[in-house]
């Protein structure tokens, strides 16, 4: 038996929360570690530039959470439609971001 649309729409919106919620953690862990990072480099006297490249690596990688986070939003954004286009509405439940979210643009 298929699931009602109902249940799509709760699965959907916890399973889209979820993303959120672990992009936003995985941001602030890879914040924690450049933060230990440069510490460690500054509190053991270490020469300026030793780690230089996991630290570019790791801002790199932080920069490519940032735009999946801004993909996320506009998956979020699509969901939106198709919402309306099948169930003849576009709502966001309450305390969601995207209910008070101006639209998304790329970066110029």
């Amino acid at each position: 038996m298929g699931m009602s649309h109902t249940v799509a729409q709760m699965r959907i919106i916890r399973e889209l929360r979820e993303a959120e919620q672990a992009l936003d953690t995985a941001l602030l862990r890879q914040s924690s570690l450049l933060t230990t990072m440069l510490e460690a480099r500054r509190d053991t006297d270490t020469d300026p530039f030793v780690g230089q490249e996991a630290m570019l690596r790791l801002t790199k990688s932080h920069q490519t959470l940032v735009s999946a986070g801004g993909d996320l939003a506009r998956v979020h954004s699509n969901l939106l439609k198709v919402q309306e286009d099948v169930l003849g509405y576009e709502d966001c439940p309450p305390n969601e971001p995207m209910a008070r979210q101006p639209e998304l643009r790329t970066a110029s």
